[in-house]
């Protein structure tokens, strides 16, 4: 069974402009999968629906093969959730919070909780509407994993933050993985952090899913192509050869990313568009990731 699986959801806030378009895919015990996608492409509604926080239009979303809306309590308790506008009661001491959650959930480990508060560098008699953004986010964190969840959502959870305190947030996650196996879906715009953190990568544009494959297989099987402009050289042409995945024009030529090797997709231009000369090479994910969101309708 898996632990988190979209089915064909749906999702519009004004009527007729669909958010989500059919977005499918699911998540196994352990994976770590990073949601990626441009402001907008609907990562944040994906993770609300997976919460129950919101219904799709369309489709199915299913959490331990439980519906969010049918079974919120079963699935808060066996899950962990941080946003980047993830609001605790201003008017609450830290230790207050972590209280009220150490009695929501059975699984609390009161070891992992000392762990993990030896780290905050917060005082627990401090106000939440004192702390920094930076030491909010770390409590918050702290509320969500120290029940060892089975699954962790994390919906830009470090957004906003310093480069120091992003890290110290991403090897707490990465530790809880390692001691407890959770599965952990999470989106974030720092592509070194997804390189990081992630397994397997979903891309999300225009509502639907362009992307779902192992990190590995995308730094070792994709590729970008840079193709001079010249006859019968376009971007519509481009994205007609069966493995392009996206295509945007530049002011000398057509950048394309192919779901090939280099030497692949070299072999391929030359037989579909009789070009020889164009430049293939391996692709970083931040360069993937701008070449997609920006060749894509």
């Amino acid at each position: 069974m898996s632990i988190v699986k979209f089915d064909g959801i749906h999702r519009s806030y004004v009527r007729d402009v669909d958010v989500l378009r059919g977005v499918s895919f699911s998540i196994e015990s352990g994976q770590v999968v990073g949601l990626l996608g441009k402001n907008g492409a609907g990562k944040t509604t994906l993770i609300r629906i997976a919460m129950g926080m919101i219904d799709p239009q369309r489709g199915m979303v299913r959490l331990f093969g439980l519906d969010p809306r049918e079974d919120p309590i079963e699935i808060k308790r066996r899950v962990g959730y941080v946003s980047e506008d993830q609001q605790l009661p201003p008017f609450l001491r830290v230790d207050q919070v972590i209280e009220i959650h150490r009695r929501l959930y059975p699984t609390w480990d009161p070891e992992l909780e000392r762990q993990l508060f030896e780290r905050l560098e917060v005082s627990p008699r401090a106000r939440v509407k004192t702390l920094s953004k930076g030491q909010a986010r770390r409590v918050a964190l702290l509320c969500a994993v120290a029940h060892r969840p089975e699954l962790l959502l994390l919906d830009e959870p470090a957004g906003g933050l310093d480069p120091a305190a992003r890290q110290e947030f991403l090897e707490t996650s990465i530790r809880l993985l390692t001691e407890s196996g959770s599965t952990i879906l999470f989106s974030s715009h720092h592509m070194t952090d997804v390189e990081r953190m992630a397994e397997r990568v979903v891309m999300i544009h225009d509502g639907r899913v362009l992307i779902d494959t192992e990190l590995d297989t995308l730094r070792e099987r994709y590729s970008l192509a840079l193709v001079p402009r010249g006859p019968g050289v376009s971007r519509d042409r481009l994205l007609k050869i069966g493995d392009c995945v996206g295509a945007r024009e530049r002011s000398d030529s057509v950048h394309a990313i192919f779901r090939l090797e280099p030497e692949r997709t070299s072999k391929a231009l030359e037989r579909e568009l009789g070009v020889s000369d164009a430049r293939c090479t391996r692709v970083p994910l931040e360069q993937m990731f701008i070449e997609l969101a920006g060749g894509q309708p």
